[in-house]
């Protein structure tokens, strides 16, 4: 005879699942939704520099709203334009970051042990560092801008690929289909091509996913500080920077920036991790 609940007992891991499943669905949505705004804001708004002195420091109203910044400019409108650079400094450094890790970690796997060990020593003195204070560090070399911003966060970035793309080749250099090739002639070149490569794009593609948050906010971080795209292109953390001296007319101001850098790490790491809960075999959340 079943106990009563026992129902409803049973049906919580399936009911917890599908909350998971849903939450993951919704976070790519999301992520979905700013990388449109990004290669396309004009879908979205218009006009994002367009002044009126009149209508500043307004809160959300008819015709604007998230209402209007220090300069009466739309706050939609910088938001959805503010997509673009910000996502170009998070996902166009973790793209770098991924080609250069790879090759940094293809190389220490494959290179023999002298050059293994030089390149993953020098991997662990740069990781020594937090990402955000290497890149001011870099910056603080190259000076502010994109390109820079870009450069800084790759340099940061770029060691943790290193290990992860070293530890999967060397796996996959020792298992036995790997050997069999060898003993059949294959050059270096073909097996890296056609064995090893291709078995270390999967755990690549899933830290890349995580590390764009990690970049975004890194690349935000630096806008705030000065260090990143300079004014008057829109960018989230440089409108945070600019809103943080009138909060008191208007809080808003710094809401809406503020919230889109954290919904777009949350929803960019929740699917990071669910793709690396995949991979492993596991439920995501």
């Amino acid at each position: 005879m079943t106990a009563p609940g026992s129902y409803g007992v049973a049906a919580l891991p399936r009911l917890r699942v599908g909350a998971a499943q849903a939450g993951v669905a919704l976070a790519a949505a999301f992520f979905a939704l700013v990388c449109l705004a990004a290669l396309a804001p004009g879908l979205f708004a218009h006009g994002p520099d367009q002044v009126n002195p009149a209508l500043a420091l307004r809160g959300p109203m008819a015709g604007h709203p998230l209402g209007t910044d220090q300069l009466g400019r739309d706050v939609l409108a910088r938001l959805v334009f503010g997509a673009r650079p910000s996502l170009l400094v998070g996902v166009g450094s973790t793209l770098l970051a991924g080609l250069a890790g790879s090759a940094w970690g293809l190389l220490a796997a494959l290179g023999g042990r002298l050059v293994g060990e030089a390149a993953m020593r020098l991997a662990d003195v740069l990781l020594s560092f937090p990402a955000i204070l290497m890149a001011l560090l870099v910056v603080a070399v190259l000076g502010p801008g994109t390109r820079n911003a870009v450069l800084a966060i790759t340099v940061a970035l770029a060691p943790g690929f290193a290990r992860v793309v070293r530890a999967q080749a060397l796996v996959v250099r020792g298992s036995a289909y790997v050997r069999a090739a060898v003993n059949l002639g294959l050059t270096p070149a073909r097996i890296l091509l056609r064995h090893i490569a291709p078995n270390v794009v999967a755990p690549l593609l899933i830290l890349a996913t995580i590390n764009v948050g990690t970049a975004l906010i890194a690349g935000a971080s630096l806008s705030f500080l000065g260090l990143g795209p300079q004014p008057p292109a829109p960018e989230w953390g440089a409108m945070l920077a600019q809103a943080r001296d009138y909060l008191d007319a208007s809080w808003t101001l710094a809401l809406f920036p503020g919230a889109a850098i954290t919904l777009t790490v949350m929803s960019a790491t929740v699917v990071g991790r669910a793709l690396q809960a995949r991979y492993e075999g596991r439920e995501a959340g």
